[in-house]
């Protein structure tokens, strides 16, 4: 060809080609592989994160229990009903369910998921006949041109039942957390404790290993033989697996001293548990998981904890920072939808005066509200949360 001469001339000599990181030189060798991390998705954490631990599961019952025991109270702007349909439907939601039974169901989802779903059952009158909390993990949402769900699908044993979201009946209260990078779907804590679910159930899972082979340490049995001979033969190979196996493997040969005869020696090799501490390190990841889901490390009896002068104060503050937030939150959304339903301007509070934990401090501000003569009677009901009166009353 004409412009053959631009061509560069074939080496004499052929270009070994090494492919090697240019870091390979200060990379330690040794490594035991990638770290395994359990999956993200809602069936896996559920079960590694919930059933299959135990500091989890404590955390979302305890929450969850907390806040479906909460006293509420059902109240417009003028007064507190002793008797309401409402309430009434709230404390019977099902015949299969009471009030603590619902509702500790709806804040379990929403602890394990990040999203709980609510759905009435159509009644006699414009009040729903019945309330139910569906699967999480079951439904999925279907959003509009607009961003907006439209409907949610529900799929279960290979069939799917759509709840249209368009007519004027909603017939599902979706109740989430918030989630910055989601626009559908909220942000359970179990998400964000996931990595310390992992280490605690690893930590674990070599607790029960070393219970299981709590007489066979690490290392290794070297032979020096006669003449510089290294090697045992297969009759003598087979005995010494076997005597290893019968007497110095398995929970009961725990703590039973090696004896090893002339020519065998033994090697320890990698850590003991005092250095690989690893109870120290389940106990981190227990408090990791409790500060994820926002209990006090010592309500979930995790010790070296002492944030709190007691339990009292750690009680007072379980409640304060996570429970009744979490239950406002959630119970504000209930009547919104319901109210929807029914047209009915009535909202469902939690009672704080009926609260156990924090009697202390509702007392005390009772008395300084009481005491406070610069105020009026339905100034101080409104600062207490009752319902306000004309002024005169």
């Amino acid at each position: 060809m004409v412009f053959d001469f631009l061509r560069r001339a074939e080496p004499t000599v052929p270009v070994v080609e090494k492919k090697a990181s240019a870091t390979g030189r200060v990379v330690a060798w040794g490594s035991s592989g990638r770290v395994k991390w359990s999956p993200r998705d809602t069936g896996s954490l559920t079960r590694t994160g919930f059933l299959a631990n135990p500091v989890g599961f404590r955390a979302v019952k305890l929450i969850a229990e907390a806040a479906a025991a909460l006293p509420l109270v059902c109240q417009d702007a003028e007064r507190r009903y002793d008797t309401h349909p409402m309430l009434a439907l709230i404390n019977r939601p099902n015949g299969a369910q009471g009030r603590a039974e619902f509702l500790e169901a709806a804040y379990g989802y929403l602890m394990l998921t990040g999203n709980a779903y609510l759905e009435a059952v159509p009644g006699a009158v414009r009040l729903p006949g019945e309330l139910h909390v569906l699967r999480s993990d079951r439904m999925s949402l279907v959003p509009g041109q607009d961003g907006w769900p439209v409907a949610y699908d529900y799929n279960v044993g290979g069939r799917t039942h759509r709840f249209d979201m368009t007519t004027g009946m909603q017939p599902i209260c979706h109740l989430k957390s918030f989630h910055p990078q989601d626009d559908h779907y909220g942000l359970s804590p179990m998400q964000a404790a996931a990595v310390a679910v992992d280490v605690h159930n690893a930590a674990s899972a070599w607790s029960k290993a070393l219970l299981d082979n709590a007489a066979r340490p690490s290392g290794a049995i070297v032979y020096k033989g006669v003449d510089g001979q290294g090697s045992l033969s297969a009759d003598q190979y087979d005995r010494l697996v076997g005597e290893i196996e019968a007497n110095h493997q398995g929970a009961r040969n725990a703590g039973r001293p090696m004896l090893l005869e002339g020519g065998l020696d033994w090697k320890p090799m990698g850590f003991s548990p005092s250095d690989m501490e690893f109870q120290e390190t389940k106990e981190a990841a227990a408090r990791e998981i409790a500060i994820a889901f926002g209990i006090p490390p010592m309500l979930l009896g995790i010790p070296g904890d002492a944030t709190y002068a007691n339990y009292q104060e750690a009680n007072r503050a379980f409640y304060r920072l996570t429970v009744l937030p979490l239950a406002a939150k959630v119970m504000a959304d209930v009547s919104h939808w319901l109210v929807c339903l029914t047209g009915e301007a009535v909202e469902l509070k939690v009672d704080l005066d009926q609260i156990p934990a924090l009697a202390a401090e509702r007392d005390q501000q009772w008395a300084r509200v009481g005491g406070a003569d610069f105020l009026t009677v339905a100034e101080k009901r409104r600062l207490l949360g009752l319902p306000a009166i004309q002024e005169g009353e």
